[in-house]
């Protein structure tokens, strides 16, 4: 169930098919626990499987912060940076902690919405790309301080980075431990909105609103096609296209559409 409690997180539904996810670590400024990653993957599983659910919104906890990466101060007994001596457990805990989770957002064939106010930071930041689309307060702070204390843009940011602002400008922010105000950040290709910070939450509900009010089918596959064809050639994305009017030209959710438009009305999409 998408609402179940948990220790590090929250989970809501704030408007119809729209269910949202908080970090919910303020005190850390949300800076991700091993458990945390645990039950980011729990909730987004859980999201994934319910079919009343059409939009994800992952925000933080507070004014301070959406993710400020690992929480390296934190005293986190499941954490494998506390033994000493296993070196591969470094490895295993990467895995199988924010590198899911990463996953786990990057998979999703429904969209994903970042909401962020504060700093997204080296894993953070990461996780905010992860998503599909981020909208930023313009009191954000985005940016890679992972070398600054020796450590890497481990949990996907060695990919993530370059593929959102090119190789040179990721090496530029990740070697120099850069951090951008939103407006760079924007340009950059780090953000795709910037909001006043007043107007942040009800901006990025309205988005998700409209998006959940979409044919589901459609939105599903246009993700999944675009995202495909970022690694792909066009010859090969133009036969998943073919592919993918075989789903969505017969369906049901066409029909309202259509039918929609020709009566000059909202359509309802049922995703059939």
């Amino acid at each position: 169930m998408f609402t179940e409690e948990y220790q590090t997180i929250l989970c809501d539904t704030p408007r119809e098919g729209v269910g949202r996810i908080t970090l919910n670590r303020p005190q850390a400024m949300n800076a991700y626990s091993f458990r945390m990653t645990q039950e980011l993957q729990a909730a987004i599983a859980a999201f994934k499987d319910d079919d009343a659910l059409r939009v994800l919104l992952l925000t933080g906890a507070g004014e301070r912060a959406f993710c400020t990466g690992g929480d390296i101060a934190g005293d986190d007994p499941e954490h494998s940076r506390s033994v000493r001596g296993q070196p591969l457990g470094f490895g295993r805990e990467m895995r199988d902690g924010m590198q899911a989770v990463v996953l786990a957002l990057r998979r999703l064939d429904k969209p994903s919405v970042a909401m962020i106010r504060g700093y997204a930071v080296a894993g953070g930041l990461a996780l905010a790309l992860a998503c599909d689309l981020r909208i930023a307060a313009d009191t954000a702070k985005l940016g890679d301080t992972s070398n600054k204390v020796g450590l890497l843009p481990d949990e996907g940011g060695a990919w993530l980075f370059p593929h959102a602002m090119g190789l040179d400008r990721a090496l530029k922010m990740s070697l120099l431990h850069e951090i951008y105000d939103a407006a760079t950040a924007e340009r950059l290709g780090l953000v795709t909105e910037v909001v006043e910070a007043r107007a942040l939450e009800p901006h990025a509900l309205l988005i998700c609103e409209i998006l959940a009010a979409k044919a589901p089918l459609a939105v599903r596959l246009t993700k999944m096609m675009m995202a495909k064809a970022m690694e792909t050639s066009l010859e090969a994305s133009l036969v998943d296209a073919q592919m993918a009017v075989m789903i969505t030209n017969p369906s049901a959710d066409v029909r309202e559409g259509v039918a929609a438009f020709r009566e000059k009305r909202a359509p309802k999409f049922e995703g059939r």
